[in-house]
């Protein structure tokens, strides 16, 4: 959208932000507490938004978000892509009003477009888990991706993890997770998992991480497994196991080649791990802490993704 480039007035003073703000400024203050991966998903999305309405935030007008909202639909994003642009704009709106940079909240007044709940395409059954560890034969990687879904961890706290923060408890053992919201959890893992957990250890000393980068990809070694490294493991484990998997190509010395991939990722094993102990029993408050989630009605989605029962079950056909 061309707007006309307009003299806007000198900023004034916005009580708890220091006099000069600009919405450069304001950006990084609303980034300060977001996950890095999360930080680069949101900058290109707030990048794409800025790039649209060409004005500072504090001119803001409601048809020009709204019009970019229309954008985001003629380009023919999908609903959950365009949702999420969206929740990241409406954010830093809200953050803009609350810190007295902005007189009102443009945002409010935008509705997020509603997507399918495809959580239930996303988990995988006990039997897939079963065989994506099994046929994992790298000591490290076999006790990753069981420790992924014994633990329902996300894939930056298994990075994060170091031996201090791994505990005995009886025969078996604990870790202790700092993770989404700032916030720490203890984590009970079964004997046999701890046991296969120990046997990583060798002579690290407790500051040291749990997985170690090997000197691959963006990993130095030695230095604790970077996320994206992660993820190549677990889609590895996913296609020798045949699940979700796709075909693609890859440039190798000027030479393209066809390449088997999946679309599993660790937190599908998040997701498995969660399905599978309600499905197993578990309460959902139980659930809940351990996987550290914000509040119940996120766990509950699992159940809704696996119901127990249907009225289509009493139909004759």
């Amino acid at each position: 959208m061309n707007n006309e480039l307009v003299n806007y007035p000198p900023q004034q003073d916005y009580g708890v932000l220091p006099v000069g703000t600009t919405d450069d400024h304001l950006i990084e203050m609303w980034l300060v507490d977001t996950a890095d991966n999360t930080k680069q998903a949101y900058r290109l999305d707030i990048q794409q938004f800025r790039d649209f309405v060409q004005c500072p935030l504090q001119h803001l007008k409601l048809p020009v978000l709204q019009a970019f909202k229309g954008d985001l639909e003629d380009l023919g994003l999908a609903p959950n892509t365009r949702a999420r642009k969206l929740k990241a704009v409406k954010s830093l709106l809200s953050f803009a009003k609350k810190t007295g940079y902005t007189q009102f909240n443009v945002g409010a007044m935008v509705k997020i477009p509603k997507s399918k709940n495809t959580l239930a395409e996303r988990i995988l059954t006990e039997e897939q888990v079963i065989s994506m560890i099994v046929q994992e034969h790298n000591q490290r990687n076999h006790v990753l991706l069981r420790l992924l879904y014994a633990a329902g961890l996300r894939v930056s706290e298994l990075c994060d993890l170091c031996w201090k923060d791994v505990h005995p408890r009886g025969e078996a053992g604990q870790i202790t997770i700092f993770g989404k919201g700032e916030k720490t959890r203890h984590v009970l893992l079964k004997e046999s998992t701890y046991k296969e957990l120990l046997k990583l250890r060798n002579d690290a000393s407790n500051d040291d991480p749990v997985f170690r980068s090997r000197g691959g990809g963006r990993g130095k070694a030695g230095s604790k497994l970077d996320p994206s490294q992660a993820h190549r493991i677990v889609e590895a484990a996913a296609v020798r196991a045949g699940i979700e998997t796709y075909q693609t190509t890859k440039r190798r010395k000027e030479i393209v080649v066809p390449v088997t991939r999946s679309y599993v990722s660790p937190h599908w094993l998040r997701h498995a791990h969660a399905s599978h102990a309600l499905d197993n029993g578990a309460s959902i408050a139980l659930v809940k802490e351990t996987l550290g989630h914000e509040s119940i009605e996120t766990t509950s989605k699992y159940t809704h993704a696996h119901p127990d029962d249907s009225s289509a079950r009493f139909l004759k056909i």
